[in-house]
């Protein structure tokens, strides 16, 4: 009896050191699929950061042209001619509000086409957020008197 209990233990001996560092190998491959996990978080935070800045630019671009228009309508009908490329530096409203378009859109740029035979105008506004393409939104009115 005393030889089968020898036995035995020498058969379990050489299990117990094939499987030696098998459960540290599992974890350092549990933490490595964790870190890959935690990095896929953080470039989708990063994507979805970047989605809500530019959502947020193109909201401010159109409250912007929205305060345009206000101003433009509650304006006498001969001032129209001033809210134009040319002339909206020279006119007070409209200069404030160009100030106020470039203090909050990255890199701004505003065109506007106005006639004021018919009291209507188009205006876009042009951004441009880091290395991205310029984004643009455009926006017309037409006066009703």
């Amino acid at each position: 009896m005393r030889c089968a209990a020898l036995e035995t233990k020498t058969l379990d001996h050489p299990v117990r050191r094939a499987q030696a560092g098998v459960a540290l190998i599992e974890a350092l491959i549990g933490m490595l699929i964790f870190a890959f996990g935690v990095l896929g978080l953080v470039g989708l935070q990063a994507s979805v950061t970047q989605a809500q800045t530019s959502g947020k630019f193109r909201a401010d671009a159109s409250n912007l042209v929205d305060d345009l228009f206000g101003l433009v309508q509650t304006d006498h009908v001969s001032n129209f001619a001033k809210y134009s490329d040319g002339n909206c530096a020279g006119y007070a409203r409209c200069a404030d509000w160009r100030q106020k378009v470039l203090s909050t859109l990255p890199d701004a740029k505003i065109a506007f086409v106005s006639n004021a035979g018919t009291g209507s105008m188009a205006v876009t506004l042009s951004w441009q957020q880091g290395q991205q393409s310029r984004n643009n939104f455009s926006s017309s009115m037409a006066w009703q008197q």
